[in-house]
């Protein structure tokens, strides 16, 4: 029996109120597949990092929160939401379209993507041809590049952001 007839006899014995979180699980997963396979029809490479995602996360914060002290970090909620501390304004950014333009422009051989939920970071090698509206279907997402100058956070709060910050240079 094909997986589709499985699935879809698993599907004829559920009452509608389950047909629903059924549509909305699947919608998830083909979301997930449209999103990965829109990369890896750009040429890009997508590793997962295991042991380096801790340093990378703290990296970031060391990096792109220098400045923020602890007690601000805490009435801005940064714990929660790292890219609160571009939308309480803590730090001078790019936001909406001139921060999708600022990373459609950045080059972007090898990039990290931290999502805030988990902390887990990936690698994308051959990123070149990533844009911004690749990242719409994903929520508190962090992209930034290998040597950390700048970063581009795509929210899940539609009214927030996204941004885009970039390290003055010397």
């Amino acid at each position: 029996m094909m997986i589709r007839d499985k699935i879809n006899e698993l599907l004829d014995t559920l009452p509608e109120l389950e047909l629903n979180r059924a549509y909305w699980g699947i919608e998830r997963i083909h979301q997930e597949y449209r999103f990965k396979k829109n990369l890896q029809d750009k040429g890009g490479v997508v590793s997962e990092l295991y042991e380096e995602s801790e340093r990378i996360v703290q990296q970031w914060d060391s990096v792109f929160a220098h400045n923020i002290d602890d007690v601000v970090k805490e009435s801005i909620h940064y714990s929660q939401y790292k890219w609160h501390l571009f939308s309480y304004e803590q730090q001078k950014c790019l936001t909406h379209d001139e921060a999708r333009d600022a990373f459609n422009a950045e080059p972007k051989d090898e990039v990290y993507v931290m999502y805030e939920s988990g902390g887990w970071v990936l690698l994308y090698e051959n990123a070149n041809r990533i844009i911004a509206a690749d990242f719409d279907s994903e929520q508190d997402i962090y992209i930034f590049d290998r040597a950390f100058t700048w970063t581009y956070v795509h929210t899940h709060e539609s009214m927030c952001g996204p941004y885009f910050y970039k390290i003055e240079q010397a």
